[in-house]
């Protein structure tokens, strides 16, 4: 029973904090739920796909993203291991993905069918709550995500992101973790409108950059979006 892997990472999720080994062994069983393993740059669902499970990240991390008529690429979220997909679609008379979900690394993910979410949230008010709570909370990400896009112009984007890691990082010159083309999908723009956008600021006096590393020059800037 592969899902004896997997119970101590169970038992650290708000969702199952109150199960026994016991309980969690003695509700699943082989036509309830599945354990699936996903290779890097997968894709776990389709954009439009009905939604038939409610899924836990095991191992991994998976990213939402949407892709418009023009090829354009949005990165709305990624989720990491502990984190859930689905529960916000399943119960749902539209239950189909309105984004796409990929693996961004080596993914393991429990598929687990309606009616045993529905015994865990019988048997437990605290599963029904972070049930809840984790709807809640993916619901927020995607209103906030897409506000943010259609509201900002790539520059605002550029100096919010920059901030942020400027108080995170403490120091002017900020380290990437991620390539330029992950970037761009970040902010849902093409990654040489990204290009053009920092090749502007840079000839403007406002960073400097390579690879891996953009250097804030004119702090004003970023003091004055902290003070906004």
């Amino acid at each position: 029973m592969r899902l004896l892997e997997y119970i101590s990472v169970l038992k650290k999720t708000k969702l199952f904090k109150n199960f026994s080994d016991s309980d969690i062994i003695a509700l699943f069983n082989e036509n309830n739920y599945k354990i699936k393993d996903y290779p890097k740059r997968a894709t776990i669902y389709l954009q439009n796909q009905e939604c038939k499970s409610f899924d836990m990240i095991l191992k991994g991390t998976v990213i939402v993203k949407t892709i418009d008529e023009n090829g354009k690429v949005l990165t709305v979220s990624e989720f990491k291991t502990g984190d859930t997909i689905g529960g916000n679609l399943l119960f749902a008379d539209c239950n189909n993905y309105p984004m796409t979900i990929e693996a961004k690394t080596e993914t393991t993910l429990l598929h687990m069918d309606k009616e045993l979410v529905l015994r865990f949230c019988q048997m437990d008010m605290n599963f029904s709550s972070e049930l809840l709570r984790a709807i809640s909370n993916k619901i927020l990400i995607i209103g906030t995500k897409l506000k943010s896009i259609t509201m900002k112009t790539i520059r605002q984007q550029i100096i919010e992101f920059l901030a942020n890691q400027y108080y995170i990082q403490n120091t002017p010159e900020i380290k990437l973790n991620m390539s330029k083309k992950e970037w761009a999908e970040k902010l849902g723009v093409q990654r040489p409108s990204l290009s053009r956008e920092l090749s502007k600021m840079k000839k403007e006096g406002l960073i400097d950059y390579d690879r891996k590393t953009i250097f804030i020059k004119d702090l004003d800037m970023i003091k004055n979006y902290l003070n906004y």
